[in-house]
């Protein structure tokens, strides 16, 4: 019976220490693979996501404080850009006293600043992608440089690499490549502004591997004469 006993036990010991074995493989084939060894492209698409969208917040509040100085509705960017779906009615919004559509112009002017932000967000993905691959380790000076040109990059590619044609093909007019709508060194101060953002935001997206903790090493207990 003891012998039985004394099996038993061993083959419980056996079983725990297989178990410790199968933990440590887990986490040794996990560090293997971890940092990783390329850039990691995923977790830099998602920050640019996610801060494309306060980029975006910030380029439309320099856009609310500088139109009334140049003359204009503070939500005249969310006007224009509201032209695409709307298409010249979009201009008319808060600009008489009747709204212009059954829902209130003020309700359309907010779904149009949410749909201004969601594409910032959208935008954010490539432009914050390629910061990173250009200029990550660089200084600030360089971060704004290589984004002011990523911006404007955006800018002449969505703006007449795109919406020239598409606009007039979808809305039967061309309003937000107007400049008499809408004069290009705004949109692409508002590009600038976009990309310098993200310029000075980057650290907060910035990728850093997480380090295991190990463990620390026992201080001896002290001996008493």
């Amino acid at each position: 019976m003891d012998t039985l006993d004394a099996k038993r036990r061993e083959a419980a010991e056996l079983r725990a220490r297989a178990a410790e074995i199968e933990a440590e493989l887990v986490h040794s084939e996990a560090d293997r693979h971890w940092p990783p060894k390329t850039f990691y492209g995923a977790y830099y698409a998602t920050s640019g996501f996610l801060l494309g969208g306060i980029a975006a917040m910030v380029s439309l509040l320099v856009n609310v404080i500088g139109a009334p100085i140049a003359g204009k509705s503070p939500l005249e960017l969310i006007r224009v850009y509201l032209t695409f779906p709307l298409g010249e009615k979009a201009l008319l919004l808060t600009g008489q006293e009747t709204d212009v559509y059954v829902i209130g112009d003020g309700v359309i002017l907010a779904i149009g600043c949410c749909l201004y932000i969601g594409t910032g967000m959208l935008l954010g993905v490539p432009l914050y992608y390629f910061l990173a691959r250009f200029a990550g380790n660089a200084s600030l000076i360089v971060r704004l440089i290589v984004a002011s040109l990523l911006a404007l990059a955006l800018w002449g590619l969505m703006f007449y690499g795109i919406l020239s044609w598409l606009q007039p093909m979808v809305c039967d007019g061309n309003w937000i490549t107007d400049p008499k709508v809408m004069p290009p060194w705004v949109a692409a101060v508002t590009h600038l502004v976009f990309g310098w953002t993200l310029a000075v935001l980057y650290p907060l997206g910035q990728f850093t591997p997480y380090q295991r903790p190990t463990d620390a090493p026992e201080t001896p207990e002290p001996t008493t004469a």
